[in-house]
């Protein structure tokens, strides 16, 4: 699969990486947002559920979803965060002292503390901060700080199903962790997907992966502490609405950008070109020209003898880029602006030295071969 493999259902592309599992311990995958990374991992999951019978540990927008506040609008003192009883995902949470598995994971993150709570009905934590000596109690912790304790709660379940001798989750066979990090600065991101790395790599572990994300810095610091591990990038296929699977193998790190380019590239090469790529050029153009310090993207744009200002273009760019153009339901360009969008997009990567192996016509061309 050199080239990418396409897949009509999500269901399939599911099966594709279980049977990847079979071969590889480890599947990392990049995907932007909006191209079905939950609904993957939901895929994924369902396959393994017969019955009562699971396989699948997963960490995805719905687990973050059993876990919901209650601010006590009447007394605004008496806040928690409630934990949803019936989830299986909770089970462990009597006989195997959570909260002393959870601790040491969330102080290498956060400065607060927690008590969880499963006296009464209702199961909730209560979240409390040391200020001058002094314990501040039932403090809201913001977005961030909440997320890094959901994310410190699955990995204290991922240590005790690796433990096949704890009962409790016994049951999991595969982990599908998609995007961890959301609301999490760089250096949050570069620590959790190293200490991620760090405990899929135990001996011990005998637990398959799938790790998908959006995230560019994390992903990168997970391909480079995994190695072994399988990469791809996935992408909606714009032709029938399905997916396209590539694999992201070699050294070189893997950077958005890249992944970008490469996408409106190979477009470009296939005559598959749509509205929404002039979207995706103008991205690529003014991180570049941010990059290089320039106030504007048309910065990066090939002057010519006919345009020396590059207005045509730039104008161009401004207003194909603006329209409202969706990914799920793609509209092809007219031929005339497939000729302008090669043509900015060729001078781009001639003018700026990519990996040639990335994009082998352009640079054919520009070093003047056959």
């Amino acid at each position: 699969m050199k080239q990418g493999e396409a897949f009509e259902k999500i269901s399939t592309l599911a099966t594709f990486l279980r049977s990847e599992l079979e071969i590889k311990k480890t599947i990392l995958l990049y995907a932007y947002n909006g191209t079905g990374k939950t609904r993957l991992s939901m895929a994924f999951k369902d396959i393994g559920r017969q019955d009562e019978a699971r396989d699948t540990l997963y960490f995805n927008a719905f687990t973050e979803d059993l876990f919901h506040w209650n601010n006590d609008l009447e007394g605004d003192t008496n806040r928690r965060l409630l934990l949803n009883k019936d989830s299986r995902f909770f089970q462990g949470l009597f006989e195997l002292e959570m909260d002393n598995r959870i601790r040491p994971l969330l102080r290498r993150y956060a400065d607060f503390d927690f008590r969880i709570d499963t006296q009464d009905n209702e199961w909730g934590v209560r979240f409390f901060r040391l200020v001058n000596g002094k314990s501040v109690d039932n403090i809201k912790v913001s977005r961030g700080e909440e997320n890094i304790f959901i994310w410190c709660f699955f990995l204290a379940v991922v240590e005790l199903a690796m433990d096949q001798e704890i009962e409790a989750y016994q049951w999991v066979r595969y982990l599908y962790i998609d995007d961890p990090i959301s609301s999490l600065d760089e250096h949050n991101a570069i620590a959790v997907a190293n200490h991620l790395a760090q405990l899929l790599k135990r001996q011990e572990n005998e637990l398959k992966a799938v790790i998908s994300t959006h995230h560019t810095l994390f992903f990168n610091v997970l391909c480079n502490e995994m190695k072994n591990a399988r990469r791809y990038v996935l992408n909606k296929n714009a032709s029938n609405g399905g997916y396209l699977l590539r694999p992201e193998d070699g050294d070189t790190p893997f950077f958005h950008h890249v992944a970008a380019l490469a996408e409106l590239y190979q477009a470009a090469q296939e005559d598959r070109l749509f509205t929404h790529h002039f979207n995706m050029l103008r991205t690529i153009l003014e991180k570049t020209a941010s990059f290089h310090g320039h106030k504007n993207f048309s910065a990066c744009i090939k002057l010519e003898d006919d345009d020396p200002d590059g207005i045509l273009h730039t104008r161009l760019i401004n207003i194909l880029s603006h329209g409202n153009y969706s990914l799920y339901e793609p509209q092809q360009m007219l031929d005339e602006n497939k000729n302008y969008f090669r043509k900015i997009l060729n001078d781009f990567l001639s003018r700026y030295p990519f990996n040639p192996d990335l994009f082998p016509q352009v640079i054919e061309a520009v070093e003047g071969k056959p």
